[in-house]
């Protein structure tokens, strides 16, 4: 008998982690962090939901924090079993996953002496080396090369889009096959390959990131373009809060091909981001799981100037003159780009530039929804300028792109689960798959048993 329980990604947009069982064996596909609502976050400090020593291995869609960021913490208190990714997914994870152990630390250093921590001395999640010992269990699989587990479990990567390395993963277990989609990317996408979804699954566990809604019918490029181009035209800066790896990367070739359309000249375009610029060289890497050219790669990842060091940091936010700024992270949830919003959302002359999704209990939720103020390291400031969201610009798949992935499958699977996504995108999508198509489909709630 095979079973599937969502410990995590069910019911919120984050903190992925599905579970599958079988003759006393168990695969977990995705270890996400939760995010954004203090009660998502405070999940990820309570004892996990199984005794991790307890899990045969772990088998990743893509490297995104809400799908890897809970791995370090896992093989702390115990899981030792090897972690299936591609290889462009494990050198994506060893960048976000060493970033966050080193913000945990530094996050609880800071609580710790400035003395705002309900615990006495506060603790990180998890630190460096977790993260390290995490990284020392990855093995890799090729797209489209099936490989079986130890335990019986065949497993198959397939192009998802989204990010670098993102994929579909086909699970062939106990007589049936069970199709995760981690997160599907975007169709006709200028640098990344188009989802793939061909085969006939037994059981299909589907994303819902954006089930109620459709992205705007503009070219993202276009839209970009003239928000720039507006902004500096009044002496005003443009900050693009962005995630380090997949979005910021996006942002860059759009801006290169801006300027070889003779656009942008004369603006100043500034990465700031270390992870953001690790992330952009690594990309170059694997020009196998890209439609650019290694040339072409090149020449977009080198349109910005790179901000290295804090100093840089600080003289870009101090200095005024029209220009962009790219820097994580791309809710306002944390990094460099907090002290860019400090400095430039005061000043009606600017824009702050959100490029996709923003989570619920996110400053970036918050200031697309049109809040005058955000409060920022302990203090409130006052959004002057103009907040814009380019959702054309989302990696994500809209509606119909999901329910065109979808319809790739050859016959209707027996059941499909619907997670990854806010209570009301996920219900619109379940509605959806049953209106158009026909075919059963639910919502589970996280922790909920069912048997395949």
């Amino acid at each position: 008998m095979l079973t599937f329980t969502s410990l995590g990604g069910a019911g919120t947009v984050t903190g992925s982690k599905h579970l599958l069982e079988s003759e006393g064996h168990r695969l977990m596909v995705d270890c996400g962090l939760f995010q954004g609502l203090k009660n998502l976050r405070d999940l990820n400090w309570e004892p996990f939901a199984i005794p991790p020593s307890s899990i045969d291995a772990i088998v990743l869609t893509h490297a995104h924090l809400d799908h890897t960021g809970y791995l370090p913490k896992l093989v702390r208190d115990g899981f030792h079993g090897p972690i299936y990714a591609t290889p462009a997914t494990k050198d994506v994870a060893a960048l976000i996953l060493a970033d966050s152990a080193h913000l945990q630390e530094k996050d609880a250093d800071y609580a710790n002496r400035k003395g705002f921590t309900k615990h006495k001395p506060a603790q990180p999640l998890y630190t460096v080396k977790d993260a390290e010992r995490a990284l020392a269990l990855f093995r890799t699989i090729a797209f489209d090369q099936p490989f079986t587990t130890r335990f019986g479990a065949k497993l198959c990567f397939r192009h998802a889009g989204h990010i670098l390395g993102a994929a579909t993963v086909e699970v062939d277990w106990s007589g049936k096959t069970v199709l995760f989609s981690g997160d599907i990317g975007r169709y006709d996408d200028a640098m990344l390959p188009d989802p793939v979804s061909g085969i006939t699954p037994d059981y299909v566990v589907m994303e819902s990131t954006y089930g109620d809604r459709e992205h705007p019918p503009v070219a993202p490029q276009e839209e970009l373009g003239a928000v720039i181009e507006q902004t500096t035209a009044r002496g005003g800066t443009v900050v693009i809060p962005a995630f380090a790896v997949g979005r910021a990367q996006s942002l860059l070739y759009h801006l290169w091909s801006l300027r070889q359309a003779g656009r942008l000249r004369d603006v100043p375009i500034f990465l700031d981001s270390p992870m953001a610029i690790n992330a952009s060289e690594l990309l170059c890497a694997h020009p196998g799981d890209l439609k650019l050219s290694s040339q072409v790669c090149r020449d977009a990842c080198g349109i910005a100037t790179y901000v290295r060091d804090v100093e840089q940091s600080k003289a870009l936010t101090a200095n005024r003159f029209p220009k962009v700024i790219i820097s994580a992270s791309g809710m306002a949830t944390g990094g460099r780009v907090l002290h860019h919003i400090k400095a430039f959302a005061p000043d009606s002359r600017n824009t702050i530039l959100f490029s996709g999704f923003q989570a619920a209990g996110t400053r970036g939720r918050d200031m697309v929804q049109g809040a005058k103020e955000v409060k920022i390291h302990g203090e409130w400031i006052p959004v002057r300028a103009r907040v814009e969201n380019l959702s054309a610009l989302s990696a994500h798949a809209d509606s119909n792109e999901l329910m065109r992935w979808l319809s790739g499958v050859k016959a209707a699977p027996r059941k499909i689960f619907i997670v990854h996504g806010e209570p009301e995108q996920s219900e619109a999508l379940r509605k959806r798959i049953g209106k158009d198509l026909g075919w059963a489909a639910m919502v589970p709630r996280q922790d909920q048993k069912s048997e395949l």
